[in-house]
């Protein structure tokens, strides 16, 4: 038997606390959550709706990028 070995048997084994999640109110977490759906809104109104033509933008930069994303979550371009 090696030293090493006898000597790490003999070492406790530190126990940690058990964690408690932090509880969130409501009122501090609903104008994230509102933040998060305008976000949200934003980026679906531009990759599924924007498309160049009558639109906000006349260009078709917005179209050109997120042309790859509109096709990968189902939104037809062409």
């Amino acid at each position: 038997m090696h030293a090493s070995a006898a000597l790490g048997s003999s070492r406790a084994v530190p126990t940690l606390p058990a964690l408690e999640p932090v509880s969130i109110p409501v009122r501090e977490l609903l104008p994230w959550a509102i933040f998060g759906s305008i976000l949200l809104l934003l980026a679906i109104y531009f990759v599924g709706v924007e498309e160049g033509a009558a639109a906000i933008f006349n260009t078709m930069y917005v179209h050109e990028f997120v042309h790859d994303g509109r096709h990968l979550l189902g939104f037809p371009c062409h």
